[in-house]
This record gives structure tokens, sequence and C-alpha cells, in this order.
């Protein structure tokens, strides 16, 4: 289990403002949540990668149980702007505090390494820059520019903050980046956002997919929410309801999975079956693209999914 008072060099606790929380129970996961640890060849090539561009992934800052699966297949999700948070999200793994200013060799860095690694497809997300006046749109998108001049042929997909209380130039200057595909995630239900997700607003975060698709209508918006932290059936379907009717074109939804004692707690383990119930719901309110199991997560398989974006979206039109 990690411990959520594990210090960093510098000796500043991972989650300051968790340490005084009482502790939540944490639950047995079930067989279809259990993954084996890292280890491939592949595995140790992309980590090599990474450590020497000295860049961040949300792979590792995030505890993501598919980090095993994704490095062996030389797919990375890159963090850009530090790896420290300005927001204590309840559900979070990344390191809370006050961030470092911006590193300004960091886009050349991250382009340097997705052409070395000849990806076809890269994820770029980043942790919350509240700090900061534009909240860092301009450094995202001079990530975007970068990479498209050093690898032109890979598709670039961001996973975004939502720009809280800045301009809404800020959010416009990541969307003219022009990236491939635009990603937001909402997290979870309307009702759950003050103790979830505490620092962010759900209609805002909403408000911002639809400003994508209103200042570039081909760009493809996708957006994610996690599952067993005590929401209802019902409520997910709202939310499916509001992400199509701001023009949301790829759903992801996965498992919730608490990464200590310190945060949320997990409310159940939903089921495959479930899983691939809300699938064929998300399916029939009109997503293009739908992916929907325990251990989805926003960039899982991110590359093959956008190729099946692309193809809906191709069958969808020539049906029309």
């Amino acid at each position: 289990m990690t411990v959520v008072i594990d210090t960093l060099g510098s000796g500043r606790p991972r989650h300051p403002e968790k340490q005084n929380r009482p502790d939540t129970p944490m639950l047995r996961k079930p067989p279809w949540l259990r993954v084996r640890a890292p280890g491939s060849e592949g595995y140790a090539a992309t980590r090599a990668v990474v450590k020497t561009h000295g860049l961040t992934t949300v792979c590792e800052e995030a505890a993501c149980p598919n980090i095993g699966e994704c490095w062996t297949q030389n797919h990375a999700t890159m963090m850009i702007m530090g790896e420290v948070c300005t927001r204590a999200c309840a559900f979070c793994n990344v390191t809370t505090g006050k961030p470092a200013a911006l590193d300004p060799t960091e886009p050349s860095r991250v382009a340097d390494a997705v052409a070395k690694m000849g990806l076809k497809h890269v994820v770029i997300t980043s942790v919350d820059r509240d700090d900061l006046a534009d909240g860092g749109a301009e450094h995202f998108a001079q990530v975007v520019r970068a990479i498209r001049a050093a690898a032109p042929e890979t598709t670039v997909e961001i996973l975004t903050p939502d720009f809280l209380r800045k301009p809404v130039a800020a959010a416009e200057q990541v969307i003219d980046s022009r990236p491939d595909v635009f990603n937001h995630n909402l997290e979870t239900v309307p009702r759950l956002y003050l103790s979830i997700r505490p620092g962010a607003r759900y209609y805002h975060s909403l408000r911002l997919l639809e400003r994508v698709k209103e200042r570039d209508a081909q760009m493809f918006t996708k957006s994610g929410l996690m599952v067993g932290l005590g929401e209802t059936k019902e409520e997910v379907m709202q939310v499916m309801d509001d992400m199509r009717s701001a023009g949301v074109d790829f759903l992801t939804i996965g498992q919730y999975l608490q990464p200590t004692r310190k945060h949320a707690a997990v409310d159940r383990f939903v089921t495959p079956e479930e899983f691939k119930a809300y699938e064929e719901i998300a399916r029939a309110k009109g997503f293009l693209m739908v992916s929907a199991s325990p251990l989805t997560r926003s960039s899982h398989h991110a590359g093959e999914d956008f190729a099946k974006l692309q193809a809906a979206r191709r069958a969808r039109e020539a049906a029309a």
C-alpha cells in the first residue's frame, strides 16, 4: 500500500492537505482489477527515454494500473508543467503544493522524446496551474506546436486542465494549437464535485468542451468518468446526456481506484457486466466512440482508439 505521508527528496509531504484526514477503508480488489507488475524489456526501454529527457509522466505520478502494458507497447502519457499540482482532488495521487516556474526547454524536450520514440499518437496532459495567469495555456500550446514541428506524422491528443477563472482566451489558445483530440475529463457526477473535485466546477468543465466545438467543429472532443464513488446509474446517464449536448465525441468510463487511505474511499467495484451496459447506453446516445471497462483510463489504448474514432466519423458521414 502507498503511504500518503511518504516524503519526496525535499522533505515535502506528497499530499500535505490530506495528512490530517481520517483514514478511509481500502476494499480488496476483485480479480478483474488485478494486473501484473511491470518489468518487460519494452517497459524498461520506454522508461529509459522518459528519464533521459527528464520528462514527467502521468503514468507514474497518478500510479496508473496500466503502466506495464502501455510502456511495454512504447506508449507513455507526458505530463507537462511540472509534477506538483495546485489542486487537491480527493481521488488524485499527483503531488499537491506550490509548483516551480515553468521550464522553457520543456516543449522541445517533449517533442524530441516523441520523435525518438517514433510515436504515431501521443497524449499530453498536465497538472493544474492555478498560479499562472493563463493556467499554463501558452505553454500547453507551445508543446503541441513543438511536437508538430519535430514529429509531423504524429497525431496529438491533449488532456487539459479546466482553466477555471482564467480568461476565455486561455482555453482558445490551446484549441488554436490544433491538437487532433481535445480531452477534458468531467471525472464524476455533479452531486459529488464538492467532495471529489472541490477545486473544479462541473458546468465550467462542460462549457470548456462545448467551446472547443464552437471554435473548431471538426476537432474531436473526449471526456471521461470514474465510477465506484457512490454515483447512481441515472446520474451517469445524465452526464452522458450533458456531454452529448456539448458535442463530446468520445466517452471513457473506468473504475475509481483509491491511491491511499487518505483519499476518497471506493464505494464499490463496478462489475465488467455493468461497464458493458454503460457502453451500450452511451453508444445509443450517439457517442462516436466509447471505452468502458474497469481498467479504462483516458489515455489507455489512445492511439488505437483514435483510429477507431476517425473510422466511426467517416462511417457516420457516409451514412448521412
